[in-house]
């Protein structure tokens, strides 16, 4: 059986800045994944792995110091959202349905999983 929690969390005024700097983060690699996504397929028509995107996680935040603030599970976890994007996108296409391609993000949540 999974179990699910939700905590309502009172921060402190550092805390707020420091959870903002999180989502916008999240935000800023969600993006530049897709972005990086559409224009590998638009220049060069083929398509960008999950994996590849995940090992790029470490390049990330050896580059930008807000990342390296950010845990990399969380970075993974970004990817991982949009590759679920994309294959919902392309499974409602084979359908025949109408699809959606993925937009970019204006806001990001941030998902911190646990087991055992």
């Amino acid at each position: 059986m999974i179990k699910a929690f939700v905590y309502r969390l009172y921060p402190t005024k550092t805390q707020v800045r420091s959870l903002e700097e999180i989502l916008t983060t999240c935000r800023y690699w969600y993006n530049t994944c897709l972005a990086e996504r559409k224009e590998v397929y638009e220049t060069e028509k083929k398509t960008i792995s999950k994996v590849e995107q995940l090992r790029k996680v470490k390049e990330l935040k050896a580059i930008n110091p807000y990342a390296s603030k950010v845990h990399s599970h969380v970075l993974q976890n970004v990817v991982q959202d949009l590759d679920k994007a994309f294959k919902a996108f392309f499974r409602r296409l084979k359908a025949g349905e109408t699809p959606g391609y993925p937009r970019f993000k204006k806001s990001r949540s941030v998902e911190y999983k646990t087991t055992g």
